[in-house]
């Protein structure tokens, strides 16, 4: 914001004092640095739009190859959040950008047909001959010229009314109506954003607004402006020379171009590598398991891939957490059924013969998440709520082959797991994995190093019923696992907590309170460290 404010304001002054546009003022007034000025502001965020969904750059600095701390990492983890306001930034400085242009195309043809005076008027007919040594200051060379006209026959006004367009379909297309419930139409349309880059590379290429140039001899404008008759006729006042500033908007697009086009052939190259089918599994709740084979993939906890099924659609990717472990000889996703896209895959799935392999589906990835770092934390929350417990099963399976292996290296002594659920058979599917790291901790003598609660908000009286019959049974109910469910209605000293939640966003901003809240001042106490997943 800093930057964005700094590039507004310097670009401004630079337009509305500086002297090599004060004939240019004189023709277009306070809409000349009021055009500019958004203008530095929009290749600054347009340099920036393309960064933050460069997912293997992010992956990438937040491996090995570059060694970054907590807080970058956290950073990393909002780049969501940040490519939002990147765009929030572009719609604001694009509508005054071409509010104040619509104004100059107007005062460029009032100032051709002479109607703010005999110095705009002069400026508006000088001509653009070699020969004559002149060169014009007004775009507008005719009385028929209208500012519709010039908008729509310019280089500058065709790729604005491009851009524009493309802008005002891939916002709207992005609000979260559109995106949750139609997220085929938000796909597509993002995709605009080709036509956007394209047509802001060649936006300047006009060089519609032009300053003055330095003459031999000089050109005194405080002197000029009193003697527009004797412009080229003595040495004092030789004609004002102009020419339009040369394009710059490409030089800062294309380095993230070139990065995301770099993205977009690795993405083409795993696309074509080969996957296979491991193991397909129809679970409750509506839950599609698939266990998946293909050469050369490694992974961490709690990374995402993005699926795509040709046979569905050539183009969309969907993102998914990985329920695997590291340490397992497959990656499993499991898809919850929200969608188009993952009601049909489930369809083809479904009417699969017996031990008939899968369709076509190709894997991009593996990225990184904010649960890579889960075992930097001597103590983990996890908090998920419906599907949002996948990348915490990676993250489970992980600890269980960990302990399984007597793994030296693992610094997390304590983990607090809490799911929440609408739906009693949406535990079924996760409570395998609870009941075999519940035996192995207590045959390790370890039963301490995992809690976990889980709840179920979406219950009715029958469920309390059954629950009172049942109280006092050594297991739950509902999962048959030792520490029962929960119905909604001093754990850490000196720790510093993790808090990781996979989850909806009201949710997230009332954990990230409390994280907040409970935090100790005091550096050497409890301290709340919140992440969350985003995709």
């Amino acid at each position: 914001m800093g930057i964005n404010i700094f590039l507004f304001v310097y670009f401004y002054l630079f337009y509305d004092l500086g002297p090599q546009f004060e004939y240019t003022r004189e023709l277009l007034g306070s809409a000349l640095p009021w055009a500019r000025a958004p203008a530095a502001v929009l290749n600054f965020n347009c340099m920036l739009i393309l960064l933050p969904v460069c997912r293997n750059l992010l992956s990438l600095l937040r491996g090995s190859f570059i060694c970054c701390g907590r807080t970058m990492r956290k950073q990393l983890d909002k780049n969501l959040t940040f490519h939002k306001l990147v765009a929030y930034m572009i719609a604001l400085m694009t509508a005054v950008h071409t509010i104040a242009h619509l104004l100059n195309a107007e005062w460029y043809t009032n100032s051709f047909q002479g109607r703010y005076g005999p110095l705009a008027t002069k400026l508006s007919m000088l001509g653009d001959s070699r020969e004559l040594n002149t060169t014009y200051l007004n775009p507008v060379r005719s009385n028929s010229t209208t500012p519709t006209i010039l908008v729509f026959t310019t280089i500058a006004g065709l790729t604005g009314v491009v851009i524009t367009l493309a802008l005002i379909l891939m916002i709207t297309s992005s609000m979260e109506v559109i995106r949750r419930s139609y997220f085929e139409v938000f796909w597509y349309t993002h995709h605009l954003f080709i036509v956007f880059f394209a047509g802001l590379v060649f936006h300047g290429a006009g060089r519609i607004v032009r300053s003055q140039q330095v003459t031999d001899p000089p050109h005194n404008n405080s002197l000029c402006e009193n003697q527009l008759e004797n412009w080229g006729e003595t040495a004092d006042c030789p004609v004002a020379q102009f020419a339009g500033g040369f394009p710059q908007t490409w030089m800062w697009v294309i380095g993230p171009m070139i990065i995301y086009l770099c993205e977009r052939l690795l993405r083409f190259i795993r696309y074509m590598q080969p996957v296979s089918y491991r193991k397909i599994v129809i679970r409750p709740s509506k839950v599609l398991e698939l266990q998946l084979v293909k050469p050369g993939f490694k992974m961490q906890v709690g990374q995402y891939v993005f699926l795509n099924c040709p046979a569905i659609s050539q183009l969309e990717w969907h993102p998914f957490t990985m329920t695997s472990a590291p340490e397992e000889d497959f990656f499993s996703v499991h898809i919850r059924l929200v969608g188009d896209w993952t009601e049909k895959l489930i369809k083809m799935v479904e009417n699969l013969p017996e031990g008939g392999q899968g369709p076509k589906m190709a894997v991009d990835g593996p990225f990184g998440t904010a649960s890579e770092d889960v075992f930097d934390y001597e103590v983990s929350m996890l908090v998920g709520a419906g599907i949002g417990v996948t990348p915490f099963a990676s993250i489970l399976k992980s600890i269980w082959y960990k302990f399984k292996d007597s793994d030296p290296k693992l610094r997390t002594k304590k983990i607090y797991f809490y799911w929440l659920c609408r739906e009693t058979y949406a535990f079924e599917w996760f409570a395998d994995l609870l009941q075999v790291l519940e035996k192995d901790m207590e045959e390790r003598g370890m039963r301490d190093f995992l809690t976990y609660k889980l709840y179920l908000t979406g219950w009715d009286q029958s469920h309390v019923n059954h629950a009172m019959v049942h109280f006092d049974k050594e297991t739950d109910i509902i999962t048959g696992l030792k520490q029962k469910t929960s119905y909604v209605s001093k754990l850490f000293m000196m720790s510093v907590v993790g808090t990781f939640l996979c989850g909806p966003q009201a949710l997230a901003k009332d954990l990230e309170k409390k994280c907040v809240k409970y935090s100790d001042v005091d550096p050497r106490k409890t301290k709340f460290y919140f992440n969350k997943e985003n995709f």
